[in-house]
């Protein structure tokens, strides 16, 4: 077993990596999957984009080059681009896109010295452009800059993993809330259909839960984070990402749950 006090920055990317995998393989195979599976590999799911987030704000804090960085991100985030829209089944830029998207943020943050302009096109602009686009929605953007401007060492790891945990179980709470007053003929009005469906949503509303508490677990496991790099990895997460979702499609056509239908053709 690992020691706490020996996670370094190839341990937690690890963590981040097998969470992100256990994750993409339940909405992958969501269709075959027993409840009781989808919530322990929802919850794994939590582990990865806090973990995610705070290294990006290591590169960025750290990089020798931002450009390339950000080109690295967004060259195999386009790589992924298709295999992402096969697994996850909804036009959101995936988390690569995500993290460009924060440095991005990161850079108009360190530039725009007058902080009430960025916080006004922060909270009229990148939040809704967030939600809208990429993956992780707004509690992403938030979470990279949280990580950032937090200048306490001990409350920049705490903060942002409870922050997006707490943020998805008022989601969940509010979604379960929402179907629990939707009337006999919200839906359709085919009751079988219309049960599935609500079935449908509320167990995606209910996986939502255990993310939400691993992802505040994430604090925990920061907390703990020693501050050294470990082993290098730097081409071993982008090479991972599209290819563990071009495996996940593979065997989700082999198994008859996804075709090239979900392209429109």
């Amino acid at each position: 077993m690992v020691a706490l006090k020996h996670l370094d920055a190839y341990k937690l990317k690890w963590i981040a990596i097998i969470g992100m995998v256990l994750s993409h393989m339940l909405y992958a195979w969501w269709d075959i999957m027993p409840f009781w599976l989808v919530l322990i590999l929802s919850g794994l799911g939590g582990l990865t984009f806090p973990i995610m987030s705070f290294f990006v704000v290591e590169g960025y804090r750290h990089t020798s080059s931002l450009k390339k960085y950000m080109l690295r991100l967004f060259i195999f985030g386009l790589i992924a681009a298709p295999f992402h829209f096969l697994v996850i089944g909804w036009p959101l830029l995936n988390i690569m896109f995500t993290m460009v998207w924060g440095l991005f943020i990161l850079v108009l943050y360190d530039k725009i010295k007058f902080r009430a302009l960025f916080w006004v096109l922060y909270v009229l602009i990148i939040v809704p452009v967030s939600f809208l686009v990429f993956e992780y929605y707004f509690i992403g953007t938030n979470l990279i800059l949280m990580f950032y401007i937090i200048k306490n060492e001990r409350a920049r790891r705490i903060v942002p993993p409870l922050f997006a945990g707490l943020t998805w179980l008022v989601i969940a709470a509010l979604g379960l809330w929402q179907i629990s007053l939707m009337p006999a003929d919200a839906v359709v009005q085919d009751s079988i259909f219309r049960n599935e469906h609500l079935l449908l949503n509320m167990e995606f509303m209910l996986s939502i839960i255990p993310f939400a508490l691993v992802s505040m677990f994430v604090a925990f496991l920061l907390s703990n984070y020693n501050g050294e790099r470990g082993k290098k990895m730097k081409w071993l997460f982008y090479a991972i990402y599209p290819l563990h979702f071009a495996v996940l499609a593979a065997i989700a056509f082999a198994l008859g749950l996804i075709s090239f239908g979900t392209f429109g053709f």
